[in-house]
């Protein structure tokens, strides 16, 4: 052989060579991807989600400058990200109303000339009408003072827990530290300014990454977007646990079927007016965008941000066949430390569709942080323990149920 045809050759082994080198590294590569995208949750993505939606941008996503709004415009945004589908023909919002108590202006109170801080020291109860005086306190009960003359009354307590009202009184109630003062207060300077909404409008989020092989089969996942707003002009509630957490498990859900096309359809669904009243499932329940005989389970997540002491499942003892396939996987996977049967409960969004005999969970997390309805439910102090977890859980979850299902 001449020195020159030597060379070609080698020239060319070492072309295939490199082909069949880069073949391999593409195929191991591609695995690589693969098995990232299998499970797809995304801590990172988690935290800045919540971090976001506990802005003071969003003012706690209530029902004061714009708040629930401004959420609703993000959240559409991360499911129009992630190649999710409107749920109806009609775009992804299902717009609802309902009347509510807000407080968007000033917000004061002083205590024998001491002055106290809203959020902090002192909530207002949510069904008050406004008030501006000063006066004199009288002793009702221990816990209890009044001014009877301006329709005031004054409590103290324990553990300052604010909610929403879709109602207003004719009185003016507030709430404060019982730890604050040693003795009970006398004199009050008070001013509190509220606007009765009659008509306050709201969207449901609705859409839906439909399945390969079974695109009538739907599992649904939920959570509410909404939480307790402002009180005043500069106090909000940022509601970290509750119920940011719960979007962001949501869309990270959204995000990994988005990489990972599911056989059946998945649905997800933002729910606002949870917190007046469980009203915007209450809505969605009665005015379905989808055949609700279609919808082989629903998953609803609220307060998923922490699970030092695992999670409750609410229904457990309503839909045991799935609560037990559901038991057996964290059994058999170790995820959570124990996963607490409960009962039935109209405690969150599920409540509505399992009325209807929609087989439904709520599942939220247990242990951690203790802020709830408070001004101390913020992302700093959420823990995430047990986030990746329930994530895997669920995703492992759904796809069980769906090779058993009936619909």
């Amino acid at each position: 052989m001449k020195p020159i045809e030597s060379l070609r050759i080698s020239r060319i082994t070492k072309i295939q060579y490199l082909r069949f080198a880069m073949k391999v590294f593409s195929s191991i590569l591609l695995l690589m991807i693969s098995a990232l995208q299998l499970i797809a949750q995304d801590r990172t993505y988690a935290i800045k989600t919540i971090e976001e939606l506990c802005s003071q941008k969003y003012f706690g996503r209530g029902y004061v400058k714009g708040g629930l709004d401004k959420s609703r415009d993000f959240i559409l945004q991360e499911l129009k990200r992630w190649k999710v589908s409107p749920m109806s023909s009609s775009g992804f919002l299902q717009q609802f109303s309902f009347p509510v108590n807000t407080f968007p202006g000033e917000m004061s109170l002083e205590l024998d000339g001491a002055k106290l801080r809203p959020g902090i020291d002192f909530i207002v109860s949510p069904e008050s009408t406004g008030l501006k005086a000063s006066g004199v306190l009288t002793m009702k009960d221990s816990s209890h003072y009044v001014d009877a003359a301006n329709r005031l009354q004054i409590s103290y307590l324990k553990k300052l827990t604010w909610s929403v009202a879709v109602q207003e009184s004719d009185y003016t109630a507030i709430l404060v530290d019982q730890n604050l003062l040693s003795n009970k207060a006398e004199n009050y300077r008070v001013t509190v300014e509220n606007k009765f909404i009659d008509n306050f409008k709201a969207s449901n989020i609705c859409g839906v990454i439909k399945g390969r092989k079974k695109p009538d089969s739907l599992i649904l996942i939920t959570a509410h977007y909404d939480h307790l707003g402002g009180m005043g002009s500069k106090v909000y509630f940022p509601g970290a646990n509750d119920n940011g957490s719960g979007i962001s498990l949501l869309l990270n859900l959204a995000k990994h079927y988005s990489l990972n096309a599911p056989d059946y359809s998945i649905g997800f669904i933002c729910f606002a007016g949870e917190e007046a009243g469980l009203l915007g499932s209450r809505h969605f329940s009665e005015n379905p965008l989808v055949d609700l005989k279609k919808v082989r389970f629903l998953i609803n997540l609220d307060l998923t941000g922490t699970g030092e002491e695992g999670a409750t499942v609410v229904n457990a003892s309503v839909f045991k066949s799935e609560f037990e396939i559901l038991d057996n996987i964290n059994r058999d996977k170790n995820y959570l430390s124990k996963i607490t049967a409960r009962g039935k409960a109209a405690n969150s969004d599920h409540y509505w569709f399992s009325e209807k005999g929609i087989p439904s969970f709520f599942i939220y997390t247990n242990g951690g942080i203790k802020a709830y309805h408070d001004v101390y439910d913020i992302p700093k102090t959420l823990p995430l323990t047990e986030f990746d977890d329930l994530f895997r859980l669920i995703v492992a979850f759904n796809e069980n149920i769906m090779k058993s299902s009936k619909r």
